[in-house]
């Protein structure tokens, strides 16, 4: 929300006209305000990672391609669902406590190995 008001702020102060300001800045106000609204209003996602031979789930739905990313503290977990789909959540340090990061650390299926890359000297 602080961001959404940030945004219009720096539309203000900028050395943009004033006739074309004042929309751009209640705009970025009105979409950082839903931004807010819409992440305040999301439902839990529940995330089950089974042993290997079972695919992981979804809020109860099988998923494929399950794959989690870490930067440092911060979990991103990117799924494909039945319809070719991609969805991602990330799970940041307060929205995940130290334990789940954990846990799902080593539940989390193994990343695929790097390409080997090629030598540009002969």
């Amino acid at each position: 929300m602080s961001l959404a008001v940030g945004a219009a702020f720096a539309v203000f102060v900028s050395e943009m006209p004033r006739v074309a300001s004042w929309p751009l800045a209640v705009a970025a106000l009105v979409h950082g305000v839903w931004l807010a609204w819409r992440e305040a209003h999301a439902r839990p996602v529940e995330l089950v990672i089974p042993h290997a031979p079972a695919r992981a789930t979804v809020d109860g739905q099988a998923v494929d391609e399950l794959a989690v990313r870490w930067r440092g503290p911060i979990a991103f977990v990117q799924w494909r669902v039945g319809g070719g789909r991609w969805r991602r959540h990330a799970f940041f340090p307060d929205t995940l406590p130290a334990a789940r990061r954990r846990e799902l650390r080593l539940a989390a299926p193994p990343p695929a190995p790097a390409r080997r890359a090629v030598s540009v000297a002969p």
